[in-house]
């Protein structure tokens, strides 16, 4: 990047770094940007953002996961070469909806360049919260407002007392809702209490008001339609059925080196991917993969968090699927390197498909 680019891209920064601090004070608070919600109100257009699918043609969505850049390796090749990544990947599948699954960058001018990207392709795009976003910046209101206010992101703070970033988008066709997106915020860590009296600290993930709220669209939705709508769960930390998922299908053998991260091929037909490292959930089950079951609504939860995980696992009626880390921010594997597409055709039906890109390519040098 030339000098006078940097200065003027600084100095655009300097007012956007601003510009979530003069927003809060403006509004009187972080509550003013959230909803108020209870499980009485009535679902209306107001509750959801509405996408329209293009008759004959499927709906194209483009998933990016875990770009996570840092402010110093912005303006390296590190950074250049992930923007450079993006911009492929947009251009190859030409979505009609972008998202983000979460830990989307780290730090104030990461954030500032990846949102000033994403919306110079001028296509809606739609972000969930990681359990990195907001840290090396402000804050997390700081990250989750810049999300907002781009000009192309469909981001909402949803409603309160839920985390940043809760909201609906219904893809629908002549006037028809056909398939819902649930975007959602795990949030970072927890401390759960335990039947024993003591307690145990992990990850977090969706709380039972978010639950709650998923269950009332869902049944709100299939009132409004006449039926239950098919709908995809994009969230960044995995329920903990995906361990349970993998070691269904993975191989088994008394060496373990020799297979690791290897599905069974009797389980090709709705297995794929491989796991190269644990499953880091939360310690403990909210039960919301067994709500998804019982609504039977949900027909795919894709997640992001563990970098070098790619597997894609029908279980239990659910796909349960790792996006493809996108970018060379934190850890990542060679051979990991991309997007994850989700295709939704006439019928509301979503196919989910990994993209992989040689680093190499890009003159990325491992």
């Amino acid at each position: 990047m030339s000098t006078v680019k940097l200065v003027v891209s600084f100095l655009l920064a300097f007012f956007q770094v601003l510009s979530p601090i003069v927003g809060l004070v403006a509004k009187g608070g972080e509550d003013r940007f959230f909803t108020e919600w209870s499980v009485s109100d009535t679902f209306d257009k107001d509750d959801y953002i509405e996408l329209k699918k293009t008759p004959g043609e499927d709906f194209k969505i483009l998933n990016l996961a875990d770009i996570q850049l840092k402010d110093d390796l912005m303006y390296t090749p590190t950074g250049e070469y992930s923007m450079e990544l993006i911009d492929e990947l947009v251009a190859d599948h030409d979505p009609d909806l972008i998202t983000l699954s979460g830990d989307n960058a780290w730090g104030t001018m990461a954030y500032i360049e990846l949102f000033r990207q994403l919306d110079s392709y001028r296509i809606p795009w739609a972000p969930v919260m990681g359990n990195h976003d907001g840290q090396a910046t402000i804050g997390e209101f700081w990250a989750a407002y810049l999300m907002y206010k781009s000009e192309y992101s469909l981001f909402r703070f949803g409603p309160k007392d839920m985390g940043y970033g809760n909201y609906i988008i219904n893809i629908t066709e002549n006037g028809k809702i056909i398939h819902t997106l649930f975007m959602m915020d795990t949030h970072n860590s927890a401390t759960y209490p335990l039947e024993d009296g003591t307690t145990v600290s992990g990850y977090d993930h969706l709380w039972k008001n978010q639950m709650d709220w998923y269950k009332w669209a869902v049944e709100a939705i299939a009132d409004i339609e006449g039926h239950t709508v098919e709908s995809t769960v994009i969230v960044h930390i995995p329920v903990v059925e995906y361990a349970d998922a993998w070691n269904m299908v993975k191989i088994e053998s008394d060496n373990p080196e020799e297979v690791d991260g290897k599905i069974n091929p009797d389980f090709s037909a709705i297995a794929s991917g491989k796991r190269y490292e644990g499953v880091s959930s939360a310690p403990v089950n909210n039960g919301f993969f067994a709500l998804c079951k019982e609504l039977a609504s949900t027909k795919n939860i894709l997640v992001g968090h563990d970098h070098i995980n790619d597997f894609s696992i029908l279980y239990e009626g659910i796909t349960l699927t790792y996006a493809v880390k996108t970018g060379f921010g934190a850890y990542y594997h060679k051979d990991m390197i991309g997007g994850t597409t989700i295709t939704v055709n006439s019928q509301g039906n979503a196919k989910i498909h990994q993209n992989y890109y040689d680093p190499v390519e890009y003159g990325y040098i491992l």
